[in-house]
């Protein structure tokens, strides 16, 4: 009997509850919590935390970026992690289930849906280029090392060519150098216009066709494959990040450059500006509204501490952009003073990072291709960590909304199909104009949307369904109520802050470009269309499910759109209590998984109920079917 309390313990059961079986047979759970967290981490932490947070640090002020980047962590990052973890652990749902809470904003979780499937479009051939990096970097002499090559031009100037190199730098004279050519003349063979997309880069092809393989074979049982997955993939990029900030640290110029990274700009902190990139920053990287974070909470157990993971998991996040910055710029300090130029002449953000600026400076490293082969595994493995749970998201969405046995058993088909439609979706990126329509994804896809979805989320759940409400389910849930600070930041606080970015957004607004670049007008209009089309979701459907709810007036039939739907609450029945004990009807029994909890105990007693102590502290009766 001990052994079984402290089971239910481990498992996060509240105490008087421990008998409970708190496991879905019907949607599977993940092994055990360390599993979840490691999943969770490897899905916020991506190729943002290394390529975009530290040149953000560096450009806003260095040292002094950090205050409003924490503030933003503390009021807007932890409370909304915690809000949609909780949100998707108490219902068990994925991003379009949890919308029984109100269901005339079920629109949003569709507006996730199309967030995620261009995400994951575009995610993946970044993967794809880094795949094709990796095994290019398995020679003796890295590719991009020297001019001498085919695709070469007379503006080539190797790094290795230290006195023209740095004469060039500090001239106007126009120098190229052959990691650039290498990546826009070799592996992109880059067109001159986004509408002339040329021919399929077919090595880049083939290596699309690994990036989607390698995640479908991950997730080919779901979160029971993934969670184990994930045991590597969120580890290891760590071990790869201290082997490099190891060796960038010996450098001469190292130092320099970490200081460049982390010298406070103080008069930069008085400015708008740095304040919108700190919280856009920490808004994206975390991962919030992708529906991502709800997917994964709903393989939580009920009594799960999603609270401490919440925590746990964006704290993690954010110290690993500010250790990948250490990595970033101890090896740019060790370029600039071997060229005997400022760092801002070599620093760079995005792919002319991951794939240019970093790449040159490793091949003044002595046994180079060492060092490219450990940067760009670490690179797929961040991609893949994000890509798993961008996949899992649209499958988990599918096959609960469809809801039956059928598909239920043939999940792996659902995960197969939506996979082998992300690649034929991906192909035209891996053409000569790809990087153009990748960049377009990447800017307008998953901007504002993304800020416009979360603050309706917000409003939905601590104003239409009712904090009280929304309160009283996670002591519910975790026997505690959500702390006052996180009350007062749902409520008021993360709103504004959220607001703030959209408005930031909308002001900062530039037209996209790439280089010297500049997208023609119908590219933009395709862009601000892509965007669009995930915010249209939630009026579409909300005028949907209005016309479609009872009721002689249309304050009645908004009345009935908003109510929480009779299904709505914990997924297994022995959760329900208080509130939600069912008065159980043959509609609500057939969403609900009923599982025999102690049967010899139920036929010793017959049917009579007897007073329990519920997970929110207060006494119910226990219903005599269970």
């Amino acid at each position: 009997m001990a052994d079984k309390c402290s089971e239910g313990l481990l498992n996060g059961a509240v105490p008087g509850e421990q008998g409970k079986q708190d496991k879905s047979v019907k949607r599977g759970n993940w092994g055990n919590q360390i599993e979840f967290v490691l999943t969770s981490v490897g899905y916020a932490v991506g190729l943002g935390n290394v390529w975009r947070f530290p040149y953000l640090c560096y450009r806003n002020g260095g040292g002094a970026f950090m205050f409003p980047y924490f503030i933003m962590l503390v009021f807007c990052g932890i409370p909304l992690f915690f809000m949609e973890l909780s949100f998707g652990q108490f219902a068990s749902q994925g991003c379009l289930g949890v919308w029984r809470v109100s269901p005339m904003f079920k629109g949003v979780g569709y507006g996730m849906m199309v967030v995620s499937t261009y995400i994951g479009i575009y995610y993946n051939v970044v993967i794809c280029i880094a795949f094709y990096y990796f095994f290019v970097s398995m020679t003796r002499v890295l590719p991009w090392t020297y001019c001498s090559n085919s695709w070469n031009t007379p503006d080539c100037v190797s790094v290795l060519d230290r006195n023209n190199v740095t004469h060039l730098f500090n001239s106007t004279q126009k120098r190229t150098s052959p990691s650039e050519e290498y990546w826009r003349m070799y592996v992109l063979k880059l067109s001159d216009d986004i509408g002339n997309l040329g021919e399929v880069r077919l090595p880049l092809l083939g290596c699309l066709g690994v990036s989607w393989v390698v995640v479908f074979l991950c997730l080919i049982k779901g979160v029971k494959s993934s969670g184990k997955v994930v045991y590597f993939t969120a580890t290891f990029p760590y071990v790869v990040l201290t082997i490099l900030f190891v060796r960038g640290i010996t450098l001469e110029g190292a130092l320099t450059g970490i200081m460049y990274y982390l010298t406070p700009q103080w008069d930069k902190i008085l400015d708008a500006k740095v304040w919108g990139d700190a919280a856009s920053q920490i808004f994206y990287s975390l991962g919030c509204a992708w529906g991502g974070l709800i997917t994964m909470a709903s393989y939580n157990k009920f009594h799960n501490n999603c609270y401490r993971d919440s925590i746990i998991i964006s704290i993690t996040n954010c110290a690993t952009s500010v250790y990948a910055g250490f990595v970033i710029f101890s090896i740019l300090g060790f370029m600039a003073n071997h060229l005997g130029v400022d760092i801002s002449k070599v620093a760079d953000h995005g792919p002319g990072l991951a794939f240019v600026a970093y790449p040159e400076a490793l091949t003044l490293l002595p046994i180079s291709p060492l060092w490219s082969i450990l940067f760009f595994f670490m690179l797929i493995l961040l991609g893949l960590g994000t890509q798993f749970c961008l996949l899992e998201t649209l499958v988990t969405a599918i096959v609960d909304e469809v809801g039956n046995e059928w598909i239920i058993r043939r999940k792996t088909f659902v995960t197969l199909g939506v996979a082998v439609a992300g690649f034929l979706l991906g192909v035209p990126l891996t053409t000569q104009a790809g990087i153009y329509w990748l960049l377009l994804m990447d800017n307008y896809a998953a901007s504002f949307s993304l800020v416009v979805i979360s603050c309706i989320m917000c409003v939905a759940i601590m104003y239409i369904y009712g904090h009280h409400n929304y309160f009283k389910d996670i002591e519910m849930m975790l026997g505690f109520p959500p702390p006052l600070f996180f009350q007062i930041c749902w409520r008021f606080i993360s709103p504004a802050i959220i607001f703030f970015i959209l408005v930031f957004t909308v002001i900062q607004y530039r037209p996209i470009s790439y280089n010297d670049y500049v997208y023609p007008t119908w590219a933009i209009s395709i862009g601000f269309l892509m965007a669009l089309s995930s915010v249209i979701c939630i009026p579409i459907y909300a005028i949907y499910k209005v016309c479609r709810s009872e009721g002689d007036t249309l304050l009645q039939r908004l009345k009935n759109a908003t109510k929480a739907s009779k299904d709505w609450g914990p997924a297994l029945a022995e959760h329900r209590s208080g509130r939600y004990a069912p008065a159980l009807s043959s509609s609500t029994e057939s969403h609900l998984e009923v599982q025999p909890l102690q049967p010899e105990k139920g036929r010793s007693e017959g049917a009579a109920a007897s007073p329990v102590q519920g997970s929110n502290g207060s006494a119910h009766s226990q219903d005599s079917r269970l």
